[in-house]
């Protein structure tokens, strides 16, 4: 199905596992008047499904094999500036909320929430609103007091979480080991640190990088 505008009422469902997906529908189909329109398991296919169906709404999963919301967010919003998505996830750390409101989302819930609440989530969203539930508003203001890490910084903190050294970090990136040691400063300064184990567990708890 094709059309031009957006269709009212209709929702876009993207999660990996099929229960959870199948969850989505039953709740978005019980609690409130929208209807599942399509149905994605990645965030590649949920750009392409944007694009054929031009749901109204969008009800996504924050990770996915092939990317994240984010990046399928980003990209839904260069053709569809009006787009409302709603992430829902098992992930709470504050970087992710971060990232997810600054990528355009209309909101940011937890897969463990009320059905209730999702449904009025998705409600308010429509109705040209943000939704985030109170414990995780209160992350996304801590997460913005923050002073975030550079791009340099990240990519040397993802190598630290993977056991490499402060020479094989420098050999890699093609960089003095004073660079890397001015960096690892600046590192612990902004996760208030003291350590590249404290470094690891805050940047993982926070969000900040992820250990597969």
């Amino acid at each position: 199905m094709k059309a031009d505008m957006p269709e009212q009422n209709a929702v876009l469902i993207v999660d990996d596992h099929p229960v959870v997906r199948e969850g989505m529908v039953t709740i978005v189909e019980r609690y409130t008047d929208f209807h599942c329109i399509a149905q994605a398991s990645g965030a590649r296919e949920a750009v392409a499904k944007w694009r054929e169906f031009k749901p109204q709404i969008g009800l996504f999963d924050l990770r996915m094999p092939d990317g994240d919301a984010v990046s399928a967010i980003t990209h839904i919003l260069e053709f569809d500036p009006k787009a409302k998505i709603l992430v829902v996830s098992s992930f709470d750390a504050d970087e992710e909320v971060y990232r997810v409101m600054k990528s355009g989302a209309r909101g940011y819930m937890l897969k463990d929430s009320d059905p209730q609440d999702i449904a009025s989530a998705l409600k308010s969203i429509r109705s040209g609103l943000r939704y985030l539930p109170p414990q995780l508003a209160s992350k996304l203001a801590e997460r913005i007091t923050h002073t975030e890490l550079s791009q340099r910084e990240t990519e040397i903190l993802t190598m630290l979480a993977m056991g490499k050294r402060n020479a094989a970090i420098a050999d890699e990136l093609c960089i003095s080991l004073a660079t890397i040691k001015f960096h690892l400063n600046n590192i612990y300064s902004k996760l208030e640190v003291s350590s590249r184990t404290e470094a690891v567990s805050v940047a993982v708890k926070r969000g900040i990088i992820a250990l597969n």
